[in-house]
Formats: C-alpha cells, sequence, structure tokens
C-alpha cells in the first residue's frame, strides 16, 4: 500500500490536465453549431432564415438550405425569387436533393397554372421512396393538379393521403374524399373497375351506396351508416365520419304543419305567382299522383301537340316585365313572337316517371300578399299565425329584405339575392338563368368541350349569364371564356341581308370572382398566381368548339345560319341553347333548321311526365314559360317537405319537374336540367 503523500502527490499531476480539459471543451462549447439540415421533413422556417443560411453554410450543405428556402419561398407565394434560387442550385445533386427538386419544381408550375408540366413531373417520382412528409406533399400536389375535378383517381389519391394526416388535414382529408365521391359523374359510376386489394376504396363505394339508398330518410340513412360501420371497422370513415354524415345523427325534423306561402298577389308578377300556386297547391293536393297519359309522340314517331292558337309572350329573363328587373324566375322568360304554328315541338323521348308527391296532405297552408305591405309584416303576420314554415317570397328585393331580417322561421325563398347570405333556417331557390348557365358550363365541359364562345343579348341579362357561365367555367379547370353580344332581331336581319354572318369571336368574360384563389392542402400551401394576362379574342375559324347561345326562338332561327355563313361543315363546333330558345309554336321546319343544336330545360318540358305535360299545358295554354312556374311550385312543396334534409344533411339530392335538385352548403338549390337534341326534325335526349 502505498503513503497517502505518494497519493496525493500523483493526483495533483492530473489537475492540470483536467482543467486543461475542461477548458477547451468549454471553449468548444461557446463555437456555434450550424444547424442540422433535413429537407426531407417539415419545413417551418421562413424563407429569410433560409436564405441565412445559404450565405453562412459551407459549401457540403448549401444546397440543402436552399432546396429548404426555395420551399418556404413558393409557400410564400414568392415565386419569381424560388424560380431565381433554383437557377442558383449546383449542377450536381444527390438522388435525394433531385426528388426534393422535383416535388418543388411540381409545385412551382402548378403556382403558375402550368397544370400538364406539373402532372409530368409528379408522374416520374416514386413516393414509396420518399419521407412520410414528401409523400404527403406528393399527394398533396397530385390532388392538387386534379383541380377538383372529381374522379376515382382523385378518390384513390385521397385513400393514400389520409394516413400520412393528422388533426384538421386528417378531416379535410375525410370530407374531401367523400365530397369526391358524392360528386363523381354518373359515366364513371357506371364503370368502376375496382381491383382486388383495394379494401378501403371499396369501403367508401359501399358507404356511398348507403347514402344514396337512405339519404331522403334520416332514421334509415342512421341505421345504414351504424350497419356499415361494423362492416368495415378499419376503414377511416368509420374512425371518423365525414363531417356531411356526422351530422345526420343530430339530425331534427322540421315542422311542416302550418305553411305559409308568401305570393305577390297583384301587380305585373300576380300572373307568375299563380303558377307557382297552383304547382304548389296540385302538389299538396295530391292531384300529380294519378298515372302518366300515353305519350303522345316519341322521337321516333313525334305527334305534335296543339298549341289552340296560343301565342308565346314570356317577359325577359328574371323580369316580369320591362319595368321590374326583379319580378320573374323563369330562365327561358324572353320576349317572344307570336306562334308561328298550330304546332309544338314534342318533348324528347324520356322514360315516363311517375310523379313522387305524397298523397294529399293535411297541412295547413296559408297565402300573404307581399304586394301589399311589407315584408317584415308579413313575416310577422305568418308567425303569429302559427306558421312553421315559409315559402317565398318570389321577388328578388323581397329576398333580399328576408335575408336581411332576423326571422325565426325556417325559410324556402323563392328567389336568390345578389349576394347570398348563409342562415340556418334560410335555403333559396330560383329558376335562374344563371343557374341555367352553370349547368350548361357542366354539360358542355363532360362533352370534352375546352374552347366555348357565348353568344348573348347585349343586356344585363347577357352580362349576368357570361360571369355566371365563365365562373363556373373556371370553378371546373377550363381557361378564359369568349364572349359576343347581339343586339335586336333587326340587326340580326340586316347581318343575314349583308352576308357578314357571326364570327366566332369575342372578347375575354372576366367574371368578379374569377381571380383564381390559393389552395392549402394538408398544411400544403399553393398561393394563386400574382398576375395573369387574358388571351386576346379568338379569331374567326379558330379554337373554338363549342357556342352557348342565349337567345329567343325567333333570334336562334337567325343566330344559327349566320354561324353556319361563317364556319365550314367540316369544322367540329358543337352548337348548345338555352331553355329561352324552347317555345311553343316550333313546327318541323324550325326543328329541321336547328339540326345537330343541343338545348336544356327542366324534365316536365322534357318529356319526364308527358301526362302531366299535357295537363299543365293547357292550363296555361302552351306558355312555358308559366309551365316552368308551375313546375317550380309543385317542387316547392316538394323542398318544403324536405327542408331540414336540405338545411341540415349537406350532398341533399332529389329528382324534381324541375331539374334534379341538390343543396349547396348555403342551401342554394342547385338544378341540374335535361339536355335534348333536334335531329332530323325530331327532338330526341342529347348524346
Amino acid at each position: 500500500m502505498l503513503p497517502s503523500k505518494v497519493v496525493r502527490k500523483k493526483a495533483g499531476r492530473f489537475v492540470p490536465v483536467l482543467l486543461a480539459g475542461l477548458i477547451l471543451a468549454a471553449c468548444t462549447g461557446q463555437t456555434p453549431q450550424a444547424p442540422s439540415v433535413n429537407i426531407q421533413g417539415p419545413a417551418t422556417g421562413t424563407s429569410s432564415y433560409y436564405l441565412q443560411q445559404v450565405q453562412q453554410s459551407p459549401d457540403d450543405n448549401k444546397a440543402d438550405w436552399q432546396l429548404l428556402a426555395i420551399r418556404a419561398l413558393l409557400n410564400e407565394g414568392k415565386y419569381p425569387q424560388a424560380y431565381q434560387q433554383i437557377n442558383q442550385l449546383p449542377q450536381q445533386l444527390s438522388d435525394t436533393q433531385r426528388q426534393e427538386l422535383q416535388l418543388l419544381t411540381a409545385q412551382l408550375r402548378l403556382g403558375n397554372q402550368d397544370i400538364p408540366s406539373a402532372q409530368a413531373i409528379l408522374a416520374k417520382l416514386d413516393p414509396s421512396i420518399l419521407s412520410k412528409d414528401q409523400q404527403q406533399r406528393y399527394y398533396g400536389l397530385k390532388i392538387a393538379a386534379n383541380q377538383g375535378r372529381p374522379s376515382l383517381d382523385l378518390v384513390r389519391m385521397l385513400i393514400a393521403q389520409e394516413p400520412l394526416l393528422t388533426d384538421k388535414a386528417h378531416q379535410d382529408n375525410i370530407d374531401a374524399t367523400w365530397q369526391t365521391l358524392t360528386q363523381l359523374p354518373p359515366e364513371e359510376m357506371n364503370s368502376l373497375a375496382i381491383n382486388a386489394d383495394e379494401n378501403t376504396l371499396q369501403g367508401w363505394l359501399d358507404l356511398l351506396n348507403v347514402y344514396k339508398a337512405n339519404r331522403t330518410e334520416p332514421d334509415m340513412l342512421k341505421a345504414g351508416i351504424s350497419d356499415w360501420q361494423i362492416r368495415y371497422p378499419q376503414n377511416p370513415a368509420a374512425k371518423t365520419l365525414p363531417t356531411a354524415l356526422g351530422q345526420v345523427q343530430n339530425f331534427q325534423p322540421a315542422s311542416t304543419n302550418k305553411i305559409a306561402l308568401l305570393l305577390p298577389l297583384s301587380g305585373q308578377a300576380q300572373v307568375f305567382a299563380s303558377a307557382i300556386q297552383k304547382g304548389f297547391n296540385d302538389a299538396k293536393n295530391g292531384l300529380l299522383n294519378a298515372p302518366p297519359a300515353p305519350a303522345v309522340g316519341s322521337a321516333q314517331n313525334p305527334v305534335a301537340l296543339s298549341n289552340d292558337g296560343a301565342q308565346s309572350a314570356e317577359p325577359a329573363a328574371g323580369d316580369a316585365a320591362t319595368q321590374n328587373a326583379d319580378a320573374v324566375v323563369s330562365p327561358s322568360a324572353a320576349p317572344g313572337d307570336s306562334a308561328a304554328s298550330t304546332e309544338t315541338a314534342p318533348p324528347a323521348a324520356q322514360p315516363a316517371a311517375s310523379v313522387t308527391t305524397a298523397p294529399a296532405s293535411n297541412a295547413e297552408v296559408k297565402v300573404y300578399d307581399t304586394s301589399s305591405q311589407p315584408i317584415q309584416q308579413v313575416l310577422a303576420q305568418a308567425q303569429q299565425d302559427g306558421a312553421t314554415l315559409v315559402i317565398g317570397p318570389l321577388l328578388k328585393d323581397k329576398v333580399q329584405q328576408l335575408a336581411d331580417s332576423s326571422t325565426p322561421l325556417n325559410v324556402l325563398a323563392l328567389n336568390e339575392p345578389e349576394k347570398i347570405q348563409n342562415h340556418p333556417n334560410l335555403c333559396y331557390f330560383a329558376l335562374s338563368p344563371e343557374d341555367e348557365a352553370r349547368d350548361a358550363a357542366h354539360h358542355i365541359w363532360q362533352q370534352g368541350k375546352r374552347m366555348p364562345l357565348l353568344l348573348v343579348p347585349r343586356s344585363s341579362l347577357g352580362d349576368r349569364v357570361s360571369k355566371a357561365f365563365a365562373q363556373e367555367w373556371q370553378t371546373l379547370g377550363g381557361g378564359t371564356v369568349q364572349q359576343q353580344g347581339f343586339g335586336s332581331s333587326a340587326e340580326l336581319k340586316q347581318g343575314i341581308n349583308s352576308g357578314a354572318g357571326i364570327s366566332l369571336s369575342g372578347t375575354p368574360v372576366t367574371p368578379a370572382a374569377s381571380e383564381p384563389q390559393g389552395i392549402t392542402i394538408a398544411g400544403l400551401t399553393i398561393p394563386a398566381p400574382q398576375s395573369s394576362t387574358p388571351p386576346e379574342a379568338t379569331a374567326s375559324g379558330g379554337a373554338v368548339d363549342a357556342v352557348y347561345i342565349v337567345a329567343t326562338q325567333s333570334e336562334l332561327q337567325l343566330i344559327k345560319p349566320m354561324i353556319a355563313m361563317r364556319i365550314s361543315s367540316r369544322n367540329n363546333v358543337a352548337l348548345y341553347a338555352s331553355s329561352r330558345s324552347f317555345q311553343a309554336g316550333a313546327g318541323p321546319d324550325f326543328r329541321l333548321e336547328m339540326e345537330g343544336l343541343q338545348f336544356s330545360d327542366i324534365p316536365l318540358l322534357s318529356g319526364a311526365n308527358p301526362g302531366l305535360m299535357q295537363q299543365a299545358a293547357r292550363s296555361f295554354n302552351n306558355d312555358y314559360s308559366l309551365v316552368r312556374l308551375y313546375a317550380m311550385g309543385i317542387d316547392a312543396w316538394t323542398l318544403a317537405n324536405h327542408f331540414s334534409e336540405m338545411r341540415q344533411m349537406p350532398g341533399f339530392r332529389i329528382d324534381g319537374n324541375t331539374g334534379q335538385l341538390s343543396a349547396t352548403d348555403d342551401c342554394v338549390i342547385n338544378r341540374k336540367l335535361t339536355w335534348s337534341q333536334y335531329r332530323q326534325g325530331q327532338v330526341v335526349p342529347a348524346s
């Protein structure tokens, strides 16, 4: 054993060494450590921070900081700076860096609305070799590049993205998947091809079938959803229901025991209110349940209906008369001509469908005149009388006043104000020309056309239709829409006599809400492009492949041959028209002149129920504008009995006499119309 003195002496020799090591360690700890770089993970810093790191970092990881800076710049909408940084990247990049650069380049192309280039870049990426954060962004970019167009491929992308998300982003994904499924085009639903290993997709489709089979019966839908959750316990929707279906659990039916019908019973709009009231009462009293009478004619052997010498005097669209621009809600309403013959164009051959109204109802209906007192007084009186549901008013200014009020009553307004207000007790149902234009945009898009030209009156009606069509067209993913206005019939006749015709050219439509909006998907932000230059007017004979015409019957007879003067028969330009041109008094000569033209109208006038159509035509002396309003009254009764479903169950849909009816999140009732076509002198369903 060593003496303690010796031990102390040896230990003392190590003290300076230990102190030196501690001092060195302390000095080393004071040296700034370079932040770690992970381009495959989340990027939470600002572009300024990352650009500063680019300046301070050594060359071996400068490119990583540049990639993070580019990602931040893109998320901040600073596209020029991001593009500049991409150009400054070194030529030699690792495989990981190249994959990240591809993602960022696709995001840049999307931000600049270069969709095809973005899709081509993403198609070359293999998501299986990406990190989870990169996979989340990859699928987010694929979804954004789809531009919201419902398709089975979009559903597959959403399903692939779902396991990568949490919290609100996860719920948004579930909701987006459900919304896409409910909006799948019928042709795609009829030709679905599911792989054997796509169990999640199969579960979603079965849930959709449960919804479609029970969506008008809330109690049945609740039971169906519960059964589905038992059968598909691992499906993400079984654990977290889509918001729309989750609301079914809290469904509360609205009372329809006492209904207040608010209509103008005097003045210029009285005739239109009377047509709506008759349709409403006939539906309530069960007068539509008789089996449809045999069809008078068919597409193969049409037989004209008698016109009884009626005149087709239809007021301007959305107008009760020239002095009152808000009185009519019929989209086809237009200054008309006396019927040139006693024939009426037969409706297109459609499968006969019995009207699905209930037998005579015990509901108490009281009519209130909105033309004699302020709408607030009418509402107060209806509430005092015990009304539980209000139908109306009809005139646009009255609807605006109602929307501005604070009535506690449930209301199905029969028109739309200029700006929709979302109230939990208010829905809007209108036969507006804007609604018809939006439906036309969908129909023309589904037919594969991509360069439409609008031929519309030089009037406020033409402006409204053009803006509604263009806005919907851009929502579908289309580009700028061209429009051309036309004047009076005398002006059109002058154009025919001079041989000038109508050129397929126009000026770009710039709807107020047409500016592209930025989107955020699962935390990935793709801001809107900072600037865009509208294309120049399309030249005659150029790329226009579809023409949508909003004209009366007599105007259309002049416009169609004027188009033919300027285009070759070899040009594949499809012609479409609104219901404004479908009026009584069109004989076989007119139908032959319109060869190939497609037009839209409500199902009742398109042959869905020939017996009811004949009954209505006789009642209103073949005035189609009043027949449309009569059909609106029938559908108003149907919607009144489904008010809670419309308001509480997003995705509500039902077949009506004015179209296939669906409700938006703001409870605006959209209508999908029936499209027909003139072929060899007959009216047949559009192909």
